[in-house]
């Protein structure tokens, strides 16, 4: 009987390696360090393994489709950022794959692995909440160009497109209190993402600029859905000393906000100053027009779609860290000036 045939399993076992690994160095990768390299090689000559290159050209063959996976597709945000995508993608040649994770860890790996299954050219994600560098070393082990889009999750060796979170946040509240506002309530969004972070230290250094106290009880998180806007501004409504104004998570906070608001027989823009984050095509729309934090979703797709093209047209995985600049739109919903309306729902 023949002596059977060695694999790649029998070489990783024999380094002391993973598979992909293996992979990697028979693939030539960069990715792959050279002692690694060297063990690797050594045990390759010693079993006399025969690399069949044409076959693993088959197996590894990529398709024209890149994978959009997002951690809320409820939220008309990451639809407007996959139409960007889909534009650029779409003229380069390529389709788009989009799956929605709803902020479960397991189901970002469940699409993952699929789209990796189908030999997908690229990745674009934002992140589900919890996401760690680790849960992308497979990808960047493999060689797939990933851009993360949103958040950013630091030590993942990967491509990032973020918006000025700070800056946007930082100009939200100036607005706010050159109109009067002393009482400016953070509302919506989950405290342990970068976002949250980033602009909830925005909305705390404008106001120290301005000579004002952080209150503990003027920070509200919630879901950050137009369900948890409501629940948010019920629960400001319920303080002894009621917010005038509020800065909102996103814009599907602030329409929530604006939902409970007359909820109250108040109205916003009128009874109650309400900024927005990111200027979802409905802001403009809406009524009263909603005053945002502007991060352009469509364009943000559009830049996130160049950058992993430009990774996969050179060949090679050099991470970018990429944030773009935002600007406030002033619109209707923080028209309320400190006045005799706003001091009566504060009484």
């Amino acid at each position: 009987m023949g002596k059977e045939r060695v694999t790649v399993v029998d070489i990783a076992r024999a380094a002391g390696v993973s598979k992909s690994t293996v992979s990697l160095v028979l693939q030539a990768s960069p990715l792959v360090n050279e002692s690694t390299r060297a063990k690797v090689n050594a045990v390759i000559r010693e079993l006399g393994y025969v690399y069949n290159r044409s076959a693993a050209n088959l197996r590894q063959a990529r398709s024209k489709i890149i994978g959009i996976v997002v951690n809320d597709l409820t939220n008309s945000f990451f639809a407007e950022l996959a139409v960007g995508v889909d534009e650029v993608v779409q003229t380069a040649g390529f389709v788009q794959f989009l799956a929605n994770t709803s902020e479960k860890l397991d189901r970002q790996r469940e699409v993952i692995a699929s789209m990796r299954e189908h030999g997908v050219s690229g990745l674009i994600i934002s992140p589900a909440r919890g996401t760690e560098a680790a849960d992308l070393a497979p990808l960047v082990a493999a060689g797939i160009p990933v851009v993360l889009v949103v958040r950013d999750i630091p030590g993942a060796g990967v491509s990032s497109l973020s918006s000025d979170n700070h800056a946007g946040a930082v100009a939200a509240v100036r607005h706010l209190v050159e109109r009067g506002h002393r009482r400016v309530a953070f509302l919506g969004g989950f405290a342990d993402t970068a976002v949250f972070e980033a602009r909830m230290r925005g909305y705390g250094d404008a106001l120290r600029e301005a000579g004002l106290e952080v209150s503990d009880d003027l920070i509200i998180g919630s879901a950050p859905s137009r369900a948890g806007g409501v629940t948010a501004i019920e629960q400001a409504m319920m303080l002894k000393e009621r917010p005038t104004a509020a800065l909102c998570f996103n814009d599907a906070v602030a329409f929530g906000v604006c939902d409970g608001l007359r909820a109250r027989r108040l109205e916003p823009g009128e009874d109650f100053a309400v900024i927005g984050f990111d200027d979802v095509i409905e802001a403009k729309t809406a009524v009263p027009a909603l005053t945002t934090v502007s991060v352009d979703p469509q364009g943000m797709g559009e830049r996130a779609a160049e950058l992993l093209l430009k990774q996969i047209n050179s060949g090679r995985v050099e991470p970018e860290a990429i944030v773009s600049p935002v600007r406030l739109a002033i619109r209707q919903s923080c028209g309320a000036a400190v006045g005799r309306r706003v001091k009566e729902i504060s009484s």
